[in-house]
């Protein structure tokens, strides 16, 4: 499970790290929470803070064991 840590870096900006390792961001824009992965990469926008860090919970969780495996079989179908 993925366990992160929050800070308020600034009145609209929120950081994550998950162990000490920087995890990604929210920013809020117009009443709306921006969610960014590590790469600064836009994952979605939300309602709330609350939604928007559990995406990014969900988007730094590891894929599991049958996540992976349907994965595969898609991409063995396509060839």
């Amino acid at each position: 499970m993925t366990d992160l840590s929050w800070r308020q870096a600034d009145e609209d900006v929120f950081v994550a790290t998950n162990r000490g390792e920087y995890a990604g961001f929210v920013t809020i824009e117009q009443n709306v929470h921006v969610v960014h992965d590590s790469y600064s990469r836009r994952i979605g926008s939300y309602p709330t803070l609350a939604a928007a860090r559990q995406a990014l919970v969900d988007a730094t969780r590891p894929p599991s064991r049958r996540r992976e495996r349907l994965r595969r079989r898609i991409l063995e179908r396509r060839r």
